[in-house]
């Protein structure tokens, strides 16, 4: 008993050293090419996250599945929670969307589309629409899909809009379904286009990226998920991987693509590194800096860019700009430039505006605060 007290101040000052408990967790470790550290080396008040962690393990945020953050390229912060762990591939719906951007960009960057400014139809002489024909489809940009502001009549936010997604997910040809949508009009209380910000009118549209994905294909030659093996996953050390498929035999671009939180974080880093990762050259800057840069207004004081949301978190006094990928559940990849800092923040609590509240919550109230300047 005596030994066994004499030994007492090392086994506490050990478990110390391992506190905060994520830390313990992310040492473990795998070989994906992250480098691991802790919160205090990375300017970061490990007091803060451990409040987070405690209000997450007590259900004060709710269906929670993972809190990673990494700061200067390191690490330094890894939580699971609810049964998910470090392998668990996570369901983050419609952040699949900035990932089918990075894929078009990767595509541009190679030449495979000429530009952002090749339209659309011009890969679908076989979907020409048969339903409200209209000149102006002939128009729709890539560009246009990428920013969710063509003309075309598609709201996911708006329960009577033709093109709302649940309408498409009722048929099996999901490019047609696109195609066929008629013009959107603009009321009188409406901004039209040359009205808008940037000079475009937006409406979130799940369909429009959904097309993306089949432009992808015509103009590669290759499947969607063999296309983001060889030039965006397996570049970045990204191995397990889940796609939804469509009735149509081609992998969901607009939502649904299943990958492991640090995976994610990766894809974040890759943006925040202007397109490297490990010192290896995976996207252009240039497509980058256009994906990042406001082309429409989404939202009161969110803009929105190549399927990136751009918006501005935290505290008053402490406040930071994020550009973020967003699912359904109330996932959020976001990089802070200024912070030098990504975030991945999972969560299952799907068909409720809750999910998102909770998630900016945690980033305004216990991540952007904690990070020194």
């Amino acid at each position: 008993m005596q030994r066994l007290t004499s030994l007492l101040p090392g086994i506490v000052a050990g478990v110390l050293a391992l506190s905060p408990p994520a830390l313990a967790q992310a040492s473990r470790g795998h070989a994906d090419g992250w480098n691991i550290g802790d919160p205090v080396t990375a300017g970061i008040d490990p007091g803060s996250l451990l409040r987070l962690d405690s209000a997450i393990a007590g259900n004060g945020f709710k269906n929670i599945s993972s809190v990673l953050i990494a700061r200067h390229g390191v690490l330094v912060w890894e939580k699971y929670y609810n049964g998910f762990a470090d392998s668990s591939l996570h369901d983050t719906r419609s952040a699949t969307k900035s990932i089918t951007g990075m894929l078009i960009g990767l595509a541009v960057d190679r030449k495979f589309i000429p530009s952002e400014q090749t339209t659309v139809l011009s890969y679908f002489a076989d979907r020409r629409p048969v339903q409200n024909p209209d000149p102006r489809k002939d128009q729709i940009t890539v560009e246009d899909l990428l920013t969710m502001s063509s003309l075309m009549e598609c709201d996911d936010d708006n329960s009577f809009s033709r093109g709302n997604e649940e309408r498409m997910y009722l048929i099996e040809d999901y490019f047609k379904f696109f195609f066929d949508l008629p013009i959107k009009g603009f009321p009188a209380w409406a901004a039209k286009p040359a009205e808008s910000p940037y000079g475009r009118s937006w409406s979130y549209c799940t369909a429009g990226v959904v097309v993306l994905g089949g432009v992808l294909e015509r103009a590669t030659g290759m499947k969607v998920d063999e296309f983001a093996r060889e030039y965006l996953f397996g570049p970045l050390g990204i191995s397990r991987v889940h796609w939804q498929m469509t009735p149509m035999g081609m992998p969901m671009t607009g939502g649904g693509l299943g990958l492991r939180a640090r995976d994610f974080l990766k894809l974040a880093q890759l943006y925040l590194n202007n397109g490297t990762w490990n010192g290896r050259r995976i996207i252009s800057e240039r497509w980058i800096a256009k994906s990042v840069s406001p082309h429409a207004s989404a939202r009161d004081s969110v803009d929105y860019g190549y399927l990136w949301w751009l918006q501005r978190f935290g505290k008053e006094g402490h406040k930071a700009f994020a550009y973020y990928m967003a699912g359904n559940g109330g996932s959020k990849i976001a990089v802070f430039p200024d912070l030098d800092a990504v975030v991945v923040i999972t969560g299952t609590m799907y068909g409720t505006i809750k999910g998102h509240q909770q998630s900016e919550r945690i980033v305004s109230d216990f991540i952007v605060p904690s990070m020194k300047r």
